[in-house]
């Protein structure tokens, strides 16, 4: 007999819900281009900055750093109360916040006025990427969240990709506290419409499992979800990864300039290239993973070894590029490495959803920022400290990048022998709170 499948309003499979979850999707890649726009500034603007403020590359390193001293407190407390302030709330106050923090660097500022603005930037930031990829989730189902993920990490790349020449054309135009003052407007535009039209989906309040995915408790105990290989693999695997990308952030400008001796207009131009090749890299892995789920791969290939696999390349091409002198050969793989490093990030995130309980989800991405973004905290200081301590510039930031490309092959073996989301789904179940497996499986089935 045939079935007849209706689609509910207000679900997942409703085409005005659909048309709904593209827009917000939209915005939230927005919000991380705006995100990853305030992170790239400070390195545009080094240059003009060191120079007004007589900052060596230490003290600059210090101004890097700052960004990501509170970053971790604020992403646990941002993953917490995502699980209470509805994301309407509380995605357009973060985003009100970022607004005024940047609007004090639009006047003539002092280096502690400037550790305390990037200080409260980085803790109002912290929870941004937790909550676009809790919000983005609760659109679309457990297994089309892939390109969603993806999409909402490849708006990071499009931030310093668009950002990086504007902002230094109004750098070059004007200065760089103009620079900061755009910012600032931006980010309070976005306030707004992510208040008039931006909220959680409703996917975000089911634990009920679409075919092929493992149904997950309502609630497991945290030090169980942190003591599962998939969760140490993954925070291991973005710790690295994100220490590379803090590194492109903060430095990359700088690197170009100073390590290779590029002027502000090619260094400009060359800056825009990794991150061009990231935002479109993370697309298509996301493209590509979910393509492999829909041929029946596994999650643990899909979602783990991809991403994982992804970083060890990335490493070895840091370490590669490091290596040589200034020239064709040195930028391509740079640039690959920053494709590569990038691309599996929307994956990976997709990967903890598939352990994550729906109602601890914003707090499970929100710890796992916090503690991955120490790796911002470590690199950009020791970067600045190996720079200032090598026998030349260009030799100094040699050294560095060879230092964070072995980190990053370490942090890529761990995650590709550990993480395993399916596994660790199956086995999260007798550990739910409330009960024991079979309680639990009586709570799904019970009419």
């Amino acid at each position: 007999m045939a079935v007849e499948h209706h689609e509910v309003p207000g679900s997942a499979a409703d085409p005005a819900t659909r048309r709904r979850a593209r827009f917000v999707l939209a915005l939230l890649v927005c919000l991380m281009l705006v995100n990853f726009a305030d992170k790239v500034v400070v390195g545009l603007s080094g240059v003009g900055m060191k120079k007004e403020l007589g900052l060596d590359s230490a003290e600059f390193g210090v101004v890097q750093s700052a960004f990501f001293w509170l970053f971790a407190a604020g992403s646990v407390l941002g993953g917490w109360l995502g699980g209470r302030v509805r994301a309407r709330w509380l995605l357009a106050g973060i985003a009100s916040v970022w607004a005024l923090t940047l609007a004090p660097m639009a006047a003539q500022v002092g280096f502690t006025t400037i550790v305390v603005c990037r200080v409260l930037l980085g803790f109002a930031e912290g929870p941004t990427v937790a909550l676009a990829m809790q919000v983005a989730h609760s659109w679309f189902p457990a297994h089309k969240r892939g390109l969603p993920s993806s999409l909402v990490i490849a708006g990071a790349g499009f931030g310093p990709l668009i950002a990086a020449p504007a902002l230094t054309w109004v750098i070059e135009a004007y200065s760089w506290h103009a620079a900061f003052g755009v910012l600032a407007v931006f980010g309070a535009v976005f306030a707004v419409l992510w208040l008039c039209c931006g909220d959680t989906g409703p996917e975000g309040v089911s634990p009920v499992a679409a075919a092929g995915v493992h149904a997950l408790p309502e609630r497991v105990p945290l030090r169980r979800l942190f003591s599962t290989g998939t969760l140490v693999g993954m925070v291991t695997l973005f710790f690295v990864a994100y220490a590379n990308t803090s590194v492109a952030v903060s430095w990359l400008p700088l690197y170009l300039r100073e390590g290779l001796g590029y002027d502000a207009g090619a260094a400009s131009k060359l800056v825009v290239l990794p991150f061009l090749g990231a935002a479109a890299a993370v697309i298509v892995v996301g493209a590509i993973s979910g393509a492999l789920t829909r041929r029946g791969v596994g999650n643990r290939i899909t979602r783990g070894v991809l991403p994982a696999a992804l970083v060890l390349a990335s490493g070895v091409c840091t370490v590669a590029f490091a290596s040589l002198d200034r020239g064709v050969p040195q930028m391509v793989l740079l640039v690959i490495s920053a494709c590569l490093n990038s691309a599996g990030y929307g994956v990976a995130f997709a990967g903890l959803s598939d352990v994550a309980p729906v109602k601890q989800r914003g707090a499970v991405f929100g710890i796992v920022t916090g503690i991955y973004s120490l790796g911002a905290v470590i690199a950009p200081l020791v970067l600045g400290r190996l720079v200032d301590a090598g026998s030349s510039t260009e030799a100094g930031y040699g050294k560095g990048f060879v230092v964070l490309g072995v980190a990053m092959i370490v942090g890529a073996v761990v995650a590709l022998l550990l993480v395993n989301p399916d596994r660790d789904a199956r086995r999260l179940l007798p550990h739910s709170e409330g009960g024991t497996i079979e309680n639990y499986v009586t709570r799904m089935v019970k009419p």
